[in-house]
């Protein structure tokens, strides 16, 4: 994630674990993921931070797994129906489903890149509508509408809490707009004025 240097979020997904399968015995490191052995084995297995298994994978010296949230469990219950899926639950420590993805993918390979890359923007175009939709709704209601407990609201309820945190700001800038539109076309400006 060269580009994303200074963004917060680029630092939280890097800071998520990934589970490294070792090729080699690496002496003296066995404290990594809190190992406590003097040596990596060969074929043992540890949790890595993210921006330490960049360098650990590129080097060769270990294979990693695709982590829980892009699971093939996942990944069928996304194909199946977006909206479904409480992306919020899968990644912890308040990382963006989405930009986790991205970093996994950065470090993938070409077909597995391309095979995440079109996970990722088929998720994300399959809750586009729902987000929007869900945005402007409460929009109109005002300060009042956010509440639900239950009933009728429950089903949107869930989906909203389970919004990734890149959704989350769509949710809130689509939900100022439509404010702001309908402030400025109440203000009178919506009308059909003509402007000489």
């Amino acid at each position: 994630m060269d580009n994303d240097y200074f963004s917060i979020d680029a630092i939280l997904a890097e800071n998520q674990k990934i589970q490294c399968k070792f090729k080699q015995r690496i002496p003296e490191m066995g404290h990594l993921g809190g190992g406590s052995e003097r040596d990596i084995t060969a074929l043992s297995k540890r949790q890595i931070p993210i921006w330490l298994a960049y360098i650990i994978v590129y080097s060769d010296w270990a294979d990693f797994d695709i982590p829980q949230p892009f699971s093939n469990k996942v990944r069928n219950a996304l194909r199946a129906e977006p909206r479904s899926v409480r992306l919020s639950n899968l990644v912890g420590a308040g990382t963006g489903w989405y930009v986790f993805g991205k970093t996994i993918m950065d470090m993938l390979g070409d077909e597995q890149g391309v095979e995440m890359s079109e996970m990722l923007v088929a998720t994300f175009k399959g809750r586009l509508v729902d987000v929007i939709d869900q945005a402007q709704h409460f929009a109109a209601l005002g300060p009042v509408g956010g509440g639900g407990s239950g009933g009728v609201d429950s089903a949107p309820q869930m989906f909203r809490e389970g919004l990734d945190t890149t959704e989350r700001e769509l949710f809130v800038s689509a939900q100022e707009s439509s404010r702001r539109m309908r402030k400025w076309y109440e203000e009178g400006n919506g009308g059909t004025k003509r402007v000489l």
